[in-house]
């Protein structure tokens, strides 16, 4: 379960990872900013548009669309930054899987609509559990917790394989591999708590599920195997 983690974290500085993850915080920085600018205009309109009270309710409605957005950090990634992340497939392929034939899985628009919808229940998933680290803090923690284990897991496993495969495949291969992509899935999301820390999570673990997909051989959609 470890060692697709490490031949990750030996390859961190490749060009192709670096350039992704540029791409990738810099479109997360556009949704986080657009989302607190939304939300202080909502609030500012709502007290009245001027004076005091409208700049504090401004301030106020900012600094929870910015806690939101944090805590809604794994399916906003996975929404945004899961569009950059093929050159670090690629990369992983051609260093460590030089053998493989081109990728021709999933076409572009199926993998936006699932990266889109995978994301969406995240949110949902996320928000079912905001409730409690309010009334309970640990508890509200460890739900977050497990929600991202079950996104990062899930989500950037298919994300990977759907490179190569359908959908419908990408999901079998998955399951196939249940107990390991969970398990790194669980260690991405303890390293998604950390602040600043969490921004490598997409590159570190879209490089490991690509390890995870081709150690063990995984049958791609034209009859080959890798």
């Amino acid at each position: 379960m470890i060692a697709p983690l490490v031949l990750a974290l030996r390859q961190i500085g490749d060009r192709a990872f670096l350039g992704s993850l540029l791409k990738g915080l810099g479109s997360a920085l556009l949704v986080f900013v657009g989302l607190v600018a939304i939300a202080a205009w909502g609030a500012e309109a709502l007290a009245g548009g001027s004076g005091w009270l409208a700049g504090a309710a401004a301030a106020l409605g900012g600094l929870l669309a910015l806690g939101l957005g944090i805590w809604l950090f794994v399916p906003v990634m996975l929404a945004v930054v899961g569009l950059f992340l093929d050159p670090v497939a690629e990369a992983v392929e051609r260093r460590f899987y030089p053998g493989l034939p081109p990728a021709r899985g999933t076409g572009l628009a199926a993998q936006v609509r699932f990266n889109l919808w995978f994301s969406l229940r995240l949110v949902v998933l996320s928000l079912a559990a905001l409730p409690f680290a309010f009334a309970v803090p640990p508890v509200g923690t460890a739900l977050l917790w497990m929600v991202s284990a079950y996104g990062l897991g899930h989500g950037l496993f298919e994300g990977v394989a759907q490179r190569r495969m359908s959908v419908e495949e990408a999901r079998a291969s998955r399951r196939q591999r249940e107990a390991r992509v969970l398990g790194i899935g669980a260690i991405l999301a303890a390293i998604a708590l950390i602040p600043g820390v969490n921004l490598l999570v997409p590159v570190l673990g879209t490089a490991a599920m690509t390890h995870v997909l081709h150690r063990n051989g995984a049958v791609i959609s034209n009859g080959n195997r890798t």
